[in-house]
């Protein structure tokens, strides 16, 4: 380490008096030495002088030129340890997408807005994809066109922000007084689908005499479906996917062919649909500050989400007479789930600065409403009686945090800061109109234990997406309070930083977690840096009470049994033996390098140590003896079930250099990470019998189904009215687990380009032209086994299956 450590100090200082020689005539785009919230308490902090791993992104220089319009993509395509990809026919995470930073959880990462809590949604992703049995926070619910920058902390800091932040924290800093923007994007996709139609606008003033600011910023966007599915999947009505699972497959497939003929129908006629949903936003956000005195002001900021999407399930064919009312849909039938997601914030607080005491007292309030509907569909269960459209019910989340942050700075070498905070929380699953839910017999009745199949036409609820119902109805709350203290030294070459708080769950108990960061600057420009942190998370409410248990056909047909996910407390639950659910605790370390021989370059590496026990997952689906007894054919369940171990390195590069008359920025950043599975946590009742607890897919899911590596390498030159802007991302090897049903299948990597080219028309105007993956660059195709037999015919991992898309946008100051 110490030679390849001098090796590269050498490198770089061989470029150094070049580097210098450049300077004189560069205007740097981006200010390596602003200030940065996030990371510690100090108001001097940099992200170079800072002891853990920071990126700021200037979102206000990079979305005129950007191909990617949400939070999400940008963070995707610019932060290598940041992960995100649309999911397909995935129910509700189909309509937000799941999120994660270093390889861990999408609940194991904390957003901040403007330094304050974000609250989660209330979805938790259960239908295998990544970040399974997880609840995250919707990033793309803040428009791009509100924000100033986002903050990237990559290293644990439970101990400094609370404890879901045990893989890092994304801050997101939103406008403030500026002159009016809006903008117009259009984009489509090389297969004509997917269109893309984006208005933006934001707009800031003053407010007062006073030094008062405010900023409003608004989006309205939609984005239309695609399709990726197999075209051959029309010789076979979808291929084999229907018949596999029929009990006479090759009579299904005759009567299917019959029908088509009779009707005069092609096979294009029962084409799937697989692709990105239908997405449609209305955004809208504020972000303001008034004086009250020479030394206290007055802050609000927060917004408004409203999200309507359409996603399509699985296809029903006709000859699946327990889920297909053929006098409705004669050749069967796709159907479509839409949901309705608002999602509101607000933050007040007070800010008082006096003698170089830092005094902020607020509250956040945060909720997130997620309603289903299942749409062109049937109950089949009703017959020709049942309706096509149901109101599925929905979930809710809310969170309410009071916060006082008090900070002291001390003779120019230390700063101390300590604080308090209240978080009430509240999670409500809402049942849906009842032939959303219901099983009835053929008399109109609800099926029981006792109903003769004779008497059942079919299978109940929505095909698609059974509704809620009665019994997964429920609201339950809690309450968190927590204090910290932290210390902050700074003495020429040292830097320090300890941090401890205490946490107080009204149903987990307590707990004491703490932090210390230490950078030493060996030399001018050349520093090591270290951190050690441990850190606790309660289950989220999402995770200790949704459920969505149904009664269903058993798959032999001889009767009526429940299937789906059952709550960790529930009777069942406790007669097999799961644990209550109990907390998570890590440890995290990290060191790293950093150079900056240079104002226009600056490099640093970063390595990290991850260790979690009793990780919170969702098991795999029992469907067994031990659960049969209890009249359940299938149940799935949230437990401490695992204990992981995340390592890694992160490596990013900036630099600046004058090239003709114009400046050439250029970023390289990289990302290895590696997580394992070391430890099992089975009931008695499994033991030895893994596969049926946490099957080989879910294990997939946590070590192989992201990206281990990820790079990106870009280039951003700027002269006179042109900005030019080429960036490559390379995605690497990802593993898919089709168990039980498929086999395993790795992706190779991927390197995918986006390209963008901007002229200003004049001061106030400027067109952008350019493409997301311009070279069409898709994962490999899915092996017949984990295609769900020719349906799919790309899996949404690494950059997803959306393919080259390509853009116009018109941007405007005023």
């Amino acid at each position: 380490m110490k030679k390849i450590s001098l090796l590269i100090v050498s490198l770089i200082l061989e470029f150094t008096n070049f580097i210098d020689a450049q300077e004189k005539r560069v205007v740097d785009p981006l200010d390596l030495e602003e200030i940065v919230v996030v990371g510690g308490r100090s108001s001097e902090r940099t992200k170079i002088n800072s002891p853990v791993a920071i990126d700021v992104i200037d979102v206000r220089k990079i979305e005129k030129a950007s191909p990617q319009l949400t939070v999400n993509n940008l963070l995707n395509y610019l932060v290598p340890s940041f992960n995100s990809v649309s999911q397909s026919s995935s129910d509700g995470t189909e309509h937000i997408d799941p999120a994660t930073l270093r390889g861990m959880g999408p609940d194991q990462v904390l957003i901040l807005i403007n330094g304050k809590r974000r609250h989660t949604t209330s979805l938790v992703n259960y239908q295998n994809t990544v970040g399974n049995g997880s609840v995250g926070t919707d990033l793309s619910a803040i428009p791009v066109s509100a924000i100033e920058k986002i903050e990237v902390l990559r290293d644990g800091a439970a101990a400094q922000y609370g404890s879901d932040a045990i893989a890092g924290v994304i801050n997101i800093i939103l406008k403030k007084n500026e002159k009016g923007s809006a903008s117009v994007t259009y984009g489509l996709t090389n297969r004509n689908d997917g269109e893309n139609y984006n208005f933006s606008g934001n707009y800031g003033s003053k407010l007062g005499d006073k030094g008062g600011s405010i900023n409003l910023s608004f989006v309205v966007s939609q984005r239309n479906k695609t399709n990726r599915s197999y075209d051959n999947n029309l010789d076979k009505f979808g291929g084999n996917f229907a018949y596999d699972f029929a009990p006479d497959p090759n009579q299904a497939r005759i009567n299917d062919e019959k029908i088509m003929a009779e009707m005069g129908l092609t096979q294009r006629d029962f084409r799937f649909r697989a692709g990105d949903a239908q997405i449609k936003n209305q955004q809208f956000f504020i972000n303001s500050i008034y004086p009250l005195s020479e030394n206290l002001e007055f802050y609000l900021f927060g917004g408004a989400s409203l999200r309507q999407g359409e996603g399509a399930e699985f296809r029903r064919l006709p000859s699946d007479k327990n889920k297909v009312v053929k006098e409705l849909y004669p050749i069967g039938f796709q159907p479509l789930l839409k949901s309705t997601i608002y999602d509101i914030s607000n933050s007040a607080g007070v800010r008082y600065a006096y003698n170089n005491w830092f005094i902020d007292i607020s509250n956040t309030f945060g909720e997130n409403l997620f309603n289903y509907k299942a749409s062109h569909t049937n109950n089949a269960s009703l017959g020709i009686h049942s309706p096509k459209e149901f109101k599925a019910g929905g979930h809710e989340f809310k969170q309410n945090t009071v916060n006082m942050d008090i900070s002291k700075k001390i003779n120019n070498l230390f700063t101390v800061a300590f604080g308090g905070e209240f978080k009430y929380e509240q999670y409500r699953i809402k049942a849906g109109e009842e032939g959303s839910w219901m099983h009835y017999d053929r008399f109109g009745n609800p099926v029981t234990s006792s109903t003769h199949s004779s008497d059942i036409l079919g299978e109940g609820g929505a095909q698609g997406f059974i509704g809620f119902s009665p019994e997964n109805a429920l609201k339950k709350d809690r309450n968190n309070a927590s204090g910290y203290a932290d210390i902050a030294f700074k003495n020429g070459k040292f830097t320090s930083d300890l941090a401890g708080r205490y946490e107080h769950y009204s149903d987990f108990g307590n707990s004491w977690i703490g932090k210390l960061a230490l950078r030493y600057e060996y030399l001018s420009g050349f520093a090591i840096r270290g951190a050690f942190s441990n850190g606790f998370r309660a289950p989220s409410l999402q995770q200790q009470y949704f459920n969505n248990s149904f009664a269903s056909i058993s798959s032999s047909g001889s009767g009526v049994v429940t299937k789906g996910i059952f709550t960790n407390d529930s009777p069942l639950a406790r007669a097999l033996g799961i644990e209550k659910l109990k907390e998570e605790k890590s440890i995290n370390a990290s060191v790293g390098l950093t150079f900056k021989p240079s104002k226009k370059i600056y490099i640093t590496a970063d390595a990290y140590y991850i260790k979690v026990n009793n990780r919170i997952v969702l098991t795999s689906e029992f469907v067994n003896s031990k659960v049969e007894s209890y009249g359940v054919e299938g149940a799935r369940f949230f437990t401490n079930a695992i204990d992981t171990e995340t390592k890694g390195i992160d490596v990013v590069a900036t630099y600046n250099v004058g090239l003709g008359t114009g400046i050439l920025n250029v970023s390289l950043s990289g990302n290895y990470t590696e997580t394992e599975i070391v430890d099992y946590h089975f009931p008695k009742v499994f033991e030895g019998d893994r596969n049926e607890y946490f099957g080989p897919d879910q294990t997939n899911i946590i070590e192989s189904l992201s990206p281990k590596t990820k790079a990106t390498l870009g280039l951003n030159y700027n002269i006179m009215k042109w900005n030019l802007l080429i960036r490559n991302t390379y995605f690497g090897k990802v593993t898919r687990d089709g168990y039980p049903y498929g086999s395993v299948q790795h992706h190779d990597p991927k390197l995918v380009t986006d390209f963008s080219i901007s002229y200003i028309i004049r001061k106030d105007l400027t067109l952008t032209i350019g493409g997301n993956n311009i070279f069409d660059v898709f994962p490999d195709k899915q092996i017949y086994e984990n295609s769900y037999y020719n349906v799919f015919k790309y899996a949404p991992v690494q950059m997803g299956m959306t393919g080259a898309n390509w853009f116009t946008k018109l941007s405007m100051n005023f």
